[in-house]
């Protein structure tokens, strides 16, 4: 059970203090973006009315999430965020997806990755709210619908920041949990690929999906 207590720590001092980075979830992130980068390379490079797999799972993709942030915004917000939950989608899968290979771990499992993915949709919903309603608007609704109510809905935006982002940590670090006891007990013969698969891909896949349909929300209804 080591493992878990595990942190590659890089050390950088700075202002005469020192920064400490998990050097882990720096790599495994590094990792991610390369493999994002180079699917959305292979997929549009040689695009063509008759694709291939990788542009026609390109194409899905894109499409199937443009379509589901229309519906839950509009057209026109479709165009403005799209690429976005695009990224974020396709990014999640592949984070929640690198434990399947080993020796590679999830970056997803260190709270910092998807705490800092609820603060950036946190950012972008409200920054969208200011610029549909403005400023004035915007602000008054945190007094709605009394005065007295401001401290909680202050509450209520921050507590949608934590849980957006412990419920990815969680089910992500739940499902390494399970896969390393398992291992151990089973000495990783019978039940640890199979369970590695499934948290990898299923549970990593619907977690992604979960986190940005959240976060569309969101924006829908900072905009709305």
């Amino acid at each position: 059970m080591n493992e878990l207590g595990k942190i590659h720590q890089l050390l950088i001092p700075m202002f005469g203090h020192t920064m400490t980075f998990n050097l882990e979830t720096i790599i495994m992130t590094w990792i991610a973006i390369g493999l994002l980068t180079t699917f959305g390379i292979f997929a549009s490079r040689k695009r063509s009315m008759l694709p291939g797999p990788i542009q026609v799972v390109g194409e899905l993709l894109v499409s199937q999430l443009y379509q589901l942030t229309e519906d839950a915004i509009d057209k026109e917000g479709a165009k403005k965020y799209g690429p976005l939950v695009c990224s974020l989608f396709m990014f999640l899968v592949i984070c929640n997806s690198l434990g399947i290979i080993p020796p590679l771990a999830e970056p997803t499992k260190d709270l910092n990755t998807p705490l800092a993915f609820g603060i950036m949709g946190a950012v972008i919903a409200n920054y969208a709210g200011i610029r549909a309603k403005g400023i004035k608007k915007y602000l008054g609704e945190y007094f709605q619908p009394f005065f007295i109510m401001f401290p909680l809905n202050v509450i209520d935006q921050i507590a949608k920041v934590v849980s957006i982002s412990f419920r990815l940590f969680g089910n992500i670090m739940g499902g390494s949990i399970i896969i390393l006891v398992v291992s151990h007990l089973t000495f990783s013969v019978v039940l640890p690929p199979f369970l590695n698969v499934f948290f990898g891909l299923f549970v990593g896949t619907i977690q992604a999906f979960v986190f940005t349909m959240l976060t569309i929300v969101y924006i829908s209804l900072q905009v709305k």
